[in-house]
């Protein structure tokens, strides 16, 4: 494959993370991709959870449950944000030859799931 064959930065989206830098090893640019669906799959499971929570009821207290349940489903709309903004930043410094960023939202998220592990527990208790 030669490099007339390769999109050009204005044909691959989102044009303004290709635009600039130079093409990184493809492994690198494979395992961010893996990561971004990582984080995807993570968001369908937190709101997998928050609905399940609700759905089935487990004889948890009934404000608890929906308060956890609500936690967790706000959580994994919350995590695409993550796993969009951490693909594109990844890459950018994948093409600058950068440090990798950290996570904006991990911090947030983790204390979601703590929080809605405390709700649940609390339900069990005062059930």
């Amino acid at each position: 494959m030669s490099e007339h064959d390769l999109p050009s930065a204005r044909q691959r989206f989102p044009a303004r993370v290709f635009a600039s830098g130079e093409e990184p090893d493809p492994r690198f640019t494979l395992a961010n991709e893996r990561t971004f669906l990582a984080w995807i799959r993570t968001a369908l499971a937190l709101i997998a959870a928050g609905v399940a929570l609700e759905a089935l009821g487990l004889g948890l207290q009934p404000g608890l449950r929906l308060a956890a349940s609500l936690v967790l489903i706000v959580a994994g709309v919350a995590t695409p944000v993550q796993a969009w903004l951490g693909w594109m930043l990844a890459e950018r410094a994948l093409r600058h030859g950068r440090a990798l960023p950290s996570p904006a939202l991990s911090l947030p998220l983790g204390i979601a799931v703590v929080v809605a592990g405390v709700l649940v527990l609390l339900g069990i208790l005062l059930a």
